[in-house]
């Protein structure tokens, strides 16, 4: 860790390599290189470096180098961690408080294979007791009860919503439904859908839409699911895959006991007992209610009344309603709900927390807004030339790619050769293969997965470009797959630690 505290003062650790000095200097590695020549040392870009040969080279170059100073324990779980809280609203809780909550589910697949016709018929065949009387309203997610257990759907438009707020740090959905045409197949999306629930670590039930046409072929669909590296279970796999007719509303029942056993085995728990955090779902500004969002709670209980902070901006619970438009007085978790009262449109995946007051309100928008300031100093997305930097000191150390490829023939050679570098605890980890151009969608997964984009022979669409320089993803083109592969092949060759040895070349004898 090194930070520049002013324009000319940089804080450097007491030991570094030249590409590190280089990098905290601002500078390239040839310069540094140079200016250690110029002070009669030879040093390749992996050198080592101490603390007062660094500072020489940064004096010589116009900078004060001063020791870097370890923030106290909580500053730095406040700054580098900050993300990963969000990720993990439970860490703090007494397992005693604990206590089972309802699924949350996204609906990923091709366009055209039915997942808005399973949503459809999960939604209306589950319309229980005095539920029937509403109207399901479109606030971005619903709950379904299932012989007295809730699931919670998401209803994102793709997969590209689904990783968009994972790359902002929000973590809901806890089970992928993947819906695969059973006359169709796996196509392209199906595939980008897989990688971005798989870069996710969410499991997947597999949903074989469409078996009541005269096409179907369930064998086919497993077999192309199996080269994606989902086998299903009556092929010796673990992965459930239940045949429906979302139409037909067949099989839909033994779809949502599959999520609900899915749930059991994932044992999802939340505090109801605390003050209420979750997720952003949507929002929007309506021009006469105001600001509506829709949010997820995630673990305790939010009540009307209580004041919600999301990013810099609050807003005080004066009334909530359910998925069906119904007022309610307190949500759950995993329970989705609508409300009026911010003065800001929040985005999808922001976090937000529950407090007591607007006091509390103010001092915590105060607090995260000096976190995300350090933040933002101090944390940048991964690039193939700080990938030493960052993985030092991991035990399984791995490069996260997305390949691009201009057409089949192209791509599985190249994945094949970069997946086969490294060992067990080295690897290359291809997170998303696919051919045409490089998408907006791709550089959304490369940045929440922490992630290089690799494209071959293809070009990158322009609003993929804005997105990777507005968010700092890197995007890698190559026209030749040895230079592709050498590269990547360096950049993995780095993370081995160096073995030294003694070796006897000679003898000799020291005669007064």
């Amino acid at each position: 860790m090194a930070i520049k505290t002013s324009d000319n003062v940089v804080e450097i650790e007491p030991n570094l390599t030249v590409r590190q000095l280089a990098e905290k200097l601002g500078v390239s590695p040839i310069n540094v290189i140079k200016e250690l020549m110029n002070n009669g040392i030879m040093a390749s870009i992996n050198q080592s470096l101490d603390f007062d040969t660094a500072a020489i080279v940064g004096q010589e170059m116009g900078f004060e180098v001063v020791p870097y100073q370890e923030p106290e324990e909580e500053e730095v779980l406040a700054i580098e961690e900050r993300p990963r809280l969000r990720q993990k609203l439970l860490s703090e809780e007494d397992p005693t408080n604990l206590e089972p909550r309802p699924p949350v589910v996204t609906v990923l697949g091709h366009v055209d294979h039915g997942k808005t016709t399973l949503l459809d018929a999960i939604r209306h065949a589950n319309v229980v007791g005095d539920e029937a009387g509403g109207i399901t309203q479109h606030i971005g997610a619903y709950q379904v009860n299932v012989d007295g257990r809730k699931i919670t759907f998401l209803d994102t438009p793709g997969h590209s919503a689904f990783t968009a707020m994972r790359a902002r740090g929000a973590m809901v959905t806890d089970i992928v439904i993947l819906v695969v045409a059973a006359d169709d197949g796996v196509m392209p999306q199906t595939k980008e859908a897989i990688g971005h629930a798989q870069a996710a670590d969410v499991p997947i039930v597999v949903a074989i839409n469409k078996v009541d046409k005269p096409e179907a072929n369930l064998d086919m669909v497993k077999q192309d699911l199996a080269n994606e590296g989902l086998i299903a279970e009556d092929w010796g796999g673990e992965v459930i895959a239940v045949p429906i007719s979302a139409l037909n509303q067949e099989g839909i029942d033994e779809l949502l006991e599959n999520v609900l056993l899915t749930a059991e085995i994932a044992d999802l728990k939340a505090n109801p007992n605390r003050m209420a955090q979750g997720t952003v779902v949507e929002a929007k500004l309506d021009k006469k209610r105001g600001v509506t969002a829709t949010l997820l709670v995630q673990n305790g209980t939010l009540k009307s009344g209580d004041t919600v902070v999301i990013g810099s901006s609050y807003g005080k619970v004066k009334a909530m309603f359910n998925d069906r438009g119904q007022p309610i007085k307190s949500a759950g978790p995993s329970t989705p709900i609508s409300f009026l009262g911010l003065s800001e449109v929040p985005n999808a995946g922001d976090f937000f927390e529950a407090v007591k007051n607007k006091k509390e309100a103010e001092a915590l928008i105060a607090k995260r807004q000096e976190e995300a300031d350090q933040d933002a100093i101090r944390q940048r997305p991964m690039t193939l030339e700080d990938f030493l930097s960052r993985l030092q000191g991991e035990e399984v150390k791995e490069l996260n790619l997305i390949i691009k490829a201009d057409v089949q023939g192209s791509l599985e050679p190249i994945v094949t050769s970069l997946e086969g570098l490294g060992d067990q605890e080295h690897k290359v980890r291809v997170l998303l293969q696919g051919t045409g151009n490089i998408s907006e969608s791709d550089v959304s997964l490369a940045l929440a997965s922490d992630a290089i984009v690799i494209g071959f022979q293809v070009d990158v669409d322009a609003a993929a470009r804005r997105l990777a320089e507005a968010e700092g993803v890197e995007i890698k083109t190559y026209r030749v797959i040895y230079n592709l592969i050498e590269d990547i092949e360096l950049s993995l060759s780095g993370l081995y630690e160096p073995i030294y040895e003694d070796r006897v070349t000679g003898h000799a004898e020291v005669r007064a």
